[in-house]
């Protein structure tokens, strides 16, 4: 005769038996912003302006482009721009500066608006998106009036400030803390800050560069450099590390 024992070990081991848990309301999220890294980088002095942005375009850990040209736009013959952060919205404020400065021109007998004027009108633009803002971070380069650089550094709803140096992108965070410590000395005790001439502030933007190169994965494969003085502009390739 064969005993049932179900009654005996059913209860048993359903106490070790796995617990799943109920399903419930599954939430899909998606975001409209991607940052495709590089980094931008301007000095600015007297008579001269340099700014210059790497080449190297990502999306997902992975490297869509080494060649990349966008991160750095001719607005006027005395005025640039630098963007990091997702190129189609770089692309589109550029495109939206681009027919602005058409439209001004048009308007005012051929009359080019100036880099102080042009800076405004970036901020007016950043910030009448601030309900959904572009996810670009900008710096507005270019001469005043007298021929002397300038730069404005701006966040994505167009707060700014002239100064005479900026950073944006993934590796400003260390480009930053040397013109900090090279440019502006703010926490040096006892120095001046030092003029730097072009050529200075061009070395130090290769050096920084080049640093920043090998700490930061989404900078690198070349930068290029365009120096804007009261003769023109300048562009200048230098390589960085490709891996």
């Amino acid at each position: 005769m064969i005993e049932d024992h179900s009654s005996y070990y059913t209860p048993k081991l359903a106490k070790y038996a796995i617990q799943l848990p109920k399903s419930g309301p599954v939430q899909h999220s998606w975001s409209p912003y991607a940052d495709n890294g590089g980094t931008c980088a301007a000095i600015s002095g007297k008579g001269f302006v340099i700014v210059a942005g790497d080449t190297r375009l990502n999306g997902n850990f992975c490297i869509n482009t080494r060649d990349d040209d966008s991160k750095i736009f001719k607005l006027t013959d005395n005025t640039l721009i630098a963007s990091g952060g997702m190129q189609a919205d770089r692309l589109q404020l550029q495109q939206i500066l681009k027919y602005r400065l058409e439209w001004y021109r048009y308007n005012n007998s051929g009359k080019t608006p100036s880099t102080p004027a042009i800076s405004q009108l970036v901020s007016t633009i950043l910030y009448s998106r601030r309900q959904f803002p572009y996810y670009t971070f900008n710096i507005v380069v270019g001469l005043d009036a007298g021929g002397d650089g300038v730069c404005y550094s701006y966040d994505a709803v167009g707060c700014t400030e002239p100064l005479s140096f900026g950073t944006t992108g993934s590796a400003s965070s260390f480009i930053e803390p040397l013109m900090d410590c090279l440019i502006s000395r703010g926490n040096a005790v006892g120095q001046a800050p030092k003029e730097m001439t072009k050529d200075e502030a061009l070395l130090l933007l290769k050096n920084a560069f080049t640093g920043a190169g090998e700490r930061d994965i989404f900078t690198g494969d070349a930068v290029r450099f365009h120096i804007l003085t009261k003769e023109g502009l300048e562009v200048e390739v230098m390589p960085l590390r490709k891996d």
